[in-house]
């Protein structure tokens, strides 16, 4: 049984923000362009945007907070005094 998918359903699946992008990855990343099931209606399978979603590359890991380059950062629990406050 074919399931179909529409430019809602892409958007909930997080696939697609807005046509803009949709047209970019048909015309650039091979997203499959899918068919017209009315005149103003595409449609693509489930079974196509799943395997376009598999072919993906997968990003790399993120960077641990602790190798950063660069200044150091401030500590979060840094206490400053105020040295004019002395009694005399």
């Amino acid at each position: 049984m074919r399931i179909f998918l529409g430019f809602r359903d892409l958007k909930a699946r997080r696939i697609v923000n807005n046509w803009a992008t949709l047209q970019n990855r048909i015309a650039k990343f091979g997203f499959p362009p899918g068919r017209l099931i009315g005149p103003n209606t595409r449609a693509w399978t489930e079974d196509e945007v799943e395997t376009w979603i598999a072919s993906r590359p997968v990003a790399k890991k993120p960077v641990p907070v602790g190798n950063r380059r660069g200044r150091p950062r401030k500590a979060a629990n840094a206490v400053t005094t105020n040295t004019n406050d002395h009694v005399a």
